[in-house]
């Protein structure tokens, strides 16, 4: 019984109360009073209107940070790569190995606050890291974070930098550490290449892992962005930074429109889950178990 109030006060209460906010009008600042509005929200966060013959998103905000969100998403390929190649490192059998395998998840149990603070420095325009590195070699650097056109980039680097080891490093290694050294054994006696080897064994041995560490990148993709946005450019500039996750947010907790808060936040769910079931449908398909 505890545990079935607690599942009721602090999980599917407040997500049945947020999808009845969906349907509401509920602006604290100017009108607190709570008014149904039907789909007014929904209409006005997805759909268009036409001027001077051409189609305007009602809110354009919206689909903006609908495309940073999927850009910042562009690097997750990469991230699993990365996390591949070293997860493969981090198998070999030499002395010391476990010393770096716990150097490498490290980012993962690191206090966010503190990495988003190193990575502001890193990036800074006048004295960070990068930046000082290119005024040696005579290169003015660009202003990571305060330029619509690096601002992305550099929020999509950072987050391989955090996702390449931590848990899918980990989940890559338990593959490899799961797949029967009597198959390299095998391989070798008919003189396969190293190369042939990861083609032919490796890789489609961690097609499950693989697919499992695609998944859970691309639903945490849809859902980041809120705390580097919120640490290091406030969104900015120009929105370029800001992803569906902070626009939540702002419009919650900085404007105070609860409902269409709520309603961003269920077309977010409808994203996610729409993508995931597609990629169970694909992976169902081209993975094999």
């Amino acid at each position: 019984m505890p545990n079935f109030l607690g599942f009721l006060l602090f999980t599917s209460g407040p997500v049945i109360f947020s999808l009845f906010l969906a349907f509401t009008k509920w602006d604290l600042l100017t009108d607190s009073s709570l008014k149904w509005v039907g789909l007014e929200n929904f209409v006005r966060l997805l759909w268009f209107h036409y001027e001077a013959g051409a189609p305007v998103a009602n809110d354009p905000y919206f689909w903006k940070y609908v495309g940073n969100t999927f850009f910042i998403m562009l690097g997750i390929p990469v991230g699993m790569a990365g996390s591949l190649a070293l997860a493969v490192a981090m198998n070999q059998r030499l002395k010391g190995i476990v010393f770096f395998r716990t150097v490498y998840f490290l980012p993962t149990i690191s206090m966010g606050v503190a990495i988003y603070m190193l990575w502001r420095w890193i990036y800074n325009e006048d004295f960070g890291l990068i930046n000082s590195l290119l005024a040696m070699i005579g290169v003015d650097g660009p202003g990571w974070l305060t330029s619509t056109a690096w601002s992305k980039p550099a929020l999509m680097i950072m987050n391989l930098w955090g996702t390449v080891g931590g848990y899918n490093m980990i989940l890559y290694l338990a593959g490899l550490q799961g797949i029967s050294p009597e198959l390299y054994e095998a391989a070798s006696i008919d003189g396969a290449s190293p190369w042939q080897k990861f083609r032919s064994i490796t890789w489609p041995m961690l097609g499950p892992t693989t697919f499992f560490i695609f998944v859970m990148s691309m639903i945490g993709g849809f859902q980041s962005g809120f705390e580097a946005a919120y640490i290091m450019t406030n969104g900015g500039p120009a929105g370029s930074t800001t992803t569906i996750s902070y626009y939540i947010w702002q419009n919650a907790y900085n404007w105070f429109k609860m409902g269409y808060a709520a309603s961003i936040a269920w077309v977010l769910f409808i994203m996610v889950f729409s993508v995931t079931i597609f990629n169970w449908k694909v992976g169902g398909k081209i993975v094999h178990y």
